[in-house]
């Protein structure tokens, strides 16, 4: 019966698992150390953890900041650290859509510079642009290029097709109005 003394206790995991463990941990804690303010608020974290990564963000000395990520790694001990991950892979998808968005954006505003008839697409996705501001816009930021002036302008027209952007669109292809055919 000597052998049964050597066999592995399988309801607790290895001194290596365990270290493992709290290595991902901390890394995961370091993540979210390295998100914006406005991303780390789309996260729900206990108030303790939340402020502790602020504390981090805000640490410049290597020492300190190690230490405080080990303290965070301790805290993120005792959440569930499911509903973070979802959090942060959320975070990470919306920066890709959104970065996506700022892309087309930036397309979009080029179109417009080379050929003012891209106002007439703009006009069909939101009906409430100003496009007397947009027309004078364009004027004002191919004069400035043409100067060699800051695109003080160039700027402005990503600006307001962000702001549209923002707004509800309209279908391109019109819906149809049957009206109620219930």
């Amino acid at each position: 019966m000597q052998e049964d003394d050597y066999v592995e206790d399988s309801t607790r995991p290895s001194k290596t698992k365990q270290k493992e463990a709290m290595h991902a941990l901390r890394d995961l804690g370091a993540e979210l150390v390295d998100l914006s303010p406005g991303q780390l608020k789309r996260i729900e974290l206990p108030e303790s953890l939340y402020a502790a990564v602020r504390d981090c963000q805000k640490i410049t000395a290597h020492g300190a900041r190690r230490r405080q990520l080990q303290y965070i790694g301790k805290l993120m001990r005792g959440v569930d650290e499911e509903p973070i991950r979802a959090g942060l892979a959320l975070v990470r998808g919306e920066s890709a859509a959104e970065t996506a968005r700022l892309h087309r954006l930036e397309r979009l505003r080029l179109r417009f510079l080379e050929d003012e008839s891209v106002l007439a697409e703009i006009a069909t996705l939101w009906p409430a642009a100003d496009l007397q501001q947009l027309r004078q816009l364009r004027r004002n930021a191919l004069k400035e290029h043409e100067a060699g002036k800051p695109p003080k302008n160039f700027r402005a027209i990503f600006q307001t097709l962000k702001e549209l952007d923002g707004m509800p669109q309209t279908d391109v292809e019109p819906a149809t109005e049957h009206g109620d055919d219930e």
